[in-house]
C-alpha cells in the first residue's frame, strides 16, 4: 500500500493532461461544463496542460471518462478512455484530503 500525501479537504491539486486527452474529455463524454471548464482554462507548459481540481471534481471526472468508456462502441476511444481512467486514478490515490472510507 502506497503512502497518500495528505491535503486539506478542498484543496485543489496539480493534474496533467496532454491534449488528446482534453479532447477526450471535452468531445467525448457527458463530463460537468464546471469540469471541462476547468480543463479548457489550463495553464499550458510546453505540450502538457497542468489543471487544478480538487479530489471531489477529480472523482466526478473520472466517473465521466468511466461511463463513455463502459458504454462506447468505438474500440479506440474505448481503449484511450480507460487508458485515461487507469492514469487519472494513480494520480488521486496519492492524495489523502481526509475523506477516504477505510474498508475495516
Amino acid at each position: 500500500m502506497r503512502t497518500r500525501k495528505k491535503i486539506p479537504y478542498g484543496r485543489p491539486i496539480d493534474v496533467v493532461f496532454t491534449e488528446r486527452e482534453r479532447v477526450l474529455i471535452s468531445e467525448h463524454t457527458f463530463a460537468d461544463p464546471e469540469l471541462t471548464a476547468t480543463l479548457d482554462a489550463a495553464e499550458r507548459r510546453g505540450t502538457k496542460l497542468i489543471a487544478k481540481y480538487t479530489l471531489d471534481d477529480l472523482d466526478a471526472l473520472l466517473g465521466f471518462v468511466a461511463a463513455e468508456a463502459n458504454h462506447t462502441r468505438d474500440q479506440k476511444l474505448e481503449k484511450g478512455l480507460r487508458a485515461l481512467f487507469a492514469r487519472l486514478s494513480e494520480e488521486m490515490e496519492r492524495y489523502d484530503d481526509g475523506q477516504w472510507q477505510s474498508s475495516f
